[in-house]
Formats: C-alpha cells, sequence, structure tokens
C-alpha cells in the first residue's frame, strides 16, 4: 500500500448526500441502478451504482451517502456520471453503501 499525504487526502472532495430518487438502469452491464443525489450547495447530481445485491430502490430513497464530487463525469454507455458512490465490497463482491450513522447538511465534507 502506498501512503499518501495530508495534503493527497484533501484533494479527494468526500461529500455527504441524501438520494432522492432511483432509477432501474437495464443498460449497464452488471445489475446497477441509477441514483439522483442532493449535494446541497454543489447541487443534484446523477451515478451509477451497482448496489442492487444490497438495496431496493424504495429503501434507498432518502438515505444519506458519501460521494466523491471531484472527478471528471464518466460515461457509462449512453448515461454521464458525475459522482462516485463509495461503498466496501461484501464476502460475495457486492457492494454495501458507505452511509452516515446521523444526519449531516447535504455537501458537507467528510474530514
Amino acid at each position: 500500500m502506498e501512503e499518501i499525504t495530508w495534503n493527497d487526502f484533501e484533494k479527494v472532495e468526500l461529500r455527504a448526500g441524501t438520494i432522492l430518487e432511483v432509477f432501474d438502469f437495464p443498460e449497464a452491464r452488471k445489475p446497477a441502478y441509477k441514483v439522483k443525489v442532493d449535494f446541497g450547495e454543489l447541487g443534484i447530481r446523477m451515478s451509477s451504482a451497482q448496489i442492487t445485491a444490497h438495496y431496493t430502490k424504495e429503501e434507498l430513497v432518502g438515505k444519506q451517502i458519501v460521494g466523491v464530487v471531484n472527478f471528471p463525469n464518466k460515461q457509462i454507455g449512453k448515461f454521464m456520471s458525475e459522482f462516485l458512490v463509495t461503498g466496501f465490497a461484501d464476502e460475495n463482491g457486492d457492494i454495501v453503501l458507505t452511509a452516515l450513522n446521523g444526519k449531516v447538511p447535504n455537501g458537507s465534507k467528510l474530514c
């Protein structure tokens, strides 16, 4: 594992956002949803997330998650992803979201 400096870490914009809407993404190669997330002053952004194994669309709405908002947009088929949804792989390789234990303002930066 390569060590990084505090300055390196500070460059990554890990922000809290609330999921507003979740859509099916049948065109994705691996099972995924499209999520619409409110990042407060940073605006509302869309992303693709391979989180279908652990979450239904209904239970995701209103959940606060952590996203990386300063990567360049990424084209996924005909869809443009505007941030990276963060999570951890479980023992089967399925993604478990990085979520907050309490409520914070949308757009809050991880510190």
